[in-house]
């Protein structure tokens, strides 16, 4: 069992974080030379874990198309199960899910701003055991680094913040959303 969390481990760590893009190679018949295309889609996502008396899973697949070498715009859906039983007595367990439309600008190559609207679906659980469905809107504003550890490897790290601070919300205060991990190439 031991094995197979630290496989689990690694297969996460190294889909956290965006995928890096894809360039094609193509071979002229008539030449020995190579004529590199870069591709403007690129793709990825995030995946999360974490388990104990609060679990939560989730995934977070992401497609982009680069409209310049420096300005990206794209897509991500978002499922996220939760398990909480850090209350005696009371086990609540919700699956939320939305999705998000994003703009990312490279300032260099490894420094981009980013802005991301987003919508997710949570449920508010009353004393009565009756539950209310609510749609709230998030607007991330915030930056990240990207850098090449290897081929096909990238390290990103990101911070964002919640402007719009929806009464619905489950996250208080300005509280920074972080991301870091491993981009692998697909």
């Amino acid at each position: 069992m031991g094995t197979f969390r630290l496989l689990l481990f690694l297969l996460l760590i190294s889909m956290v974080s965006q995928a890096q893009d894809t360039i094609k190679v193509i071979r002229d018949t008539t030449s020995v030379s190579q004529i590199v295309k870069e591709t403007k889609y690129y793709y990825g996502g995030y995946l999360n874990l974490t388990l104990g008396s609060y679990t939560s899973v989730g995934i977070e697949p992401l497609i982009a198309y680069k409209i310049t070498p420096k300005l990206s715009a794209g897509a991500i859906l978002t499922y996220e199960y939760i398990s909480d039983n850090t209350y005696s007595g009371y086990n609540y367990k919700e699956s939320n899910y939305g999705g998000s439309l994003f703009g990312r600008y490279r300032l260099f190559p490894q420094f981009y701003f980013h802005a991301e609207f987003s919508e997710m679906k949570y449920d508010n659980y009353h004393a009565n055991g009756s539950n209310t469905h609510y749609w709230v809107p998030f607007l991330f504003l915030g930056g990240g680094f990207s850098q090449q550890i290897s081929q096909n490897t990238w390290l990103n790290t990101q911070i964002l913040f919640d402007v719009i601070q929806n009464e619905h919300s489950p996250y208080s205060g300005g509280v920074p959303f972080y991301s870091i991990g491993f981009g692998v190439g697909f």
